[in-house]
């Protein structure tokens, strides 16, 4: 499979675990022509991640905040595509793969 296949299967495989409102958000604001609000959003969302002494907010909007900034930044790509892989491959189960162990 191509690096561009590959990401988009391991991105699908992480989203069916993530609520469905969540899901709903992370796959409208993936769409190309939404490139504005993605910046916006996956920055906003690392800037929460900071934040994760308050109660909603968490370590939990950092990943995301990077997913979606990676979109459009390539030196975020790379690394977000080598924690995918790693994450399939040493947690597959976080993806709801089964454990090959």
């Amino acid at each position: 499979m191509t690096a561009p296949t590959e990401r988009e299967r391991r991105i699908g495989l992480l989203l069916a675990r993530a609520p469905h409102r969540l899901r709903g958000a992370v796959t409208w604001l993936r769409v190309p022509s939404r490139r504005h609000w993605r910046l916006l959003s996956g920055g906003l969302l690392i800037l929460g991640g900071f934040l994760f002494i308050l109660p909603f907010l968490g370590l939990w909007m950092l990943p995301l905040g990077m997913l979606l900034l990676s979109e459009d930044i390539a030196v975020l790509r790379r690394g977000v595509d080598r924690c995918l892989a790693y994450i399939e491959q040493n947690h597959p189960g976080w993806m709801g793969l089964p454990d090959q162990k």
